[in-house]
């Protein structure tokens, strides 16, 4: 259930590390088939910058996905990510590797999922957020769920909403 906006400020503003999915998330969630077996994605723009911006806040943006792409991670290292985990099947020990490997507790980790195996890391981090059409147990989990879609603008908005926080507890 979402978090008053006093609570959800002071848990947002110690968040170190970021952990997005990608399918549903940073992505619409559909695929589009080409010949041979080709996939497609689209990611929005503008939810680079923002990933952009949480870096130069000094707050960690992480990737865990359940599906592999190389074209998705050639994107996301453009961006500059570090902390890239594809095919992931259990999210939750690439998810303690990456606190542990970042030192950082899971209390003070985001994450943002739209589906069950997000839930199972949602569920230990300090702040769970989702994309509005999650399905029923995320959203239940979330402590905070965008306005926009994934794939149309809701990491950029999650990305907005940790900065502002951050901003507001200087």
């Amino acid at each position: 259930m979402p978090l008053a906006p006093q609570q959800l400020t002071e848990l947002a503003s110690r968040i170190e590390l970021v952990v997005f999915d990608v399918d549903g998330v940073m992505t619409d969630g559909r695929l589009y088939l080409g010949p041979e077996g080709t996939e497609f994605k689209t990611m929005h723009v503008r939810d680079g910058l923002g990933l952009k911006r949480l870096q130069a806040m000094g707050i960690t943006p992480a990737v865990i996905s359940g599906r592999p792409s190389r074209p998705v991670e050639d994107r996301l290292l453009a961006l500059g990510l570090q902390y890239i985990y594809m095919a992931v099947d259990d999210k939750r020990p690439a998810f303690s590797e990456l606190c542990e490997t970042l030192g950082v507790a899971p209390t003070a980790a985001a994450v943002m999922g739209d589906d069950l195996p997000d839930l199972q890391i949602m569920e230990t981090a300090g702040l769970a957020l989702a994309v509005p059409d999650a399905v029923d147990e995320v959203l239940a989990a979330a402590d905070w769920v965008s306005q926009r879609a994934g794939g149309h603008g809701a990491v950029r908005e999650a990305c907005d909403m940790l900065i502002s926080a951050r901003e507001a507890a200087r």
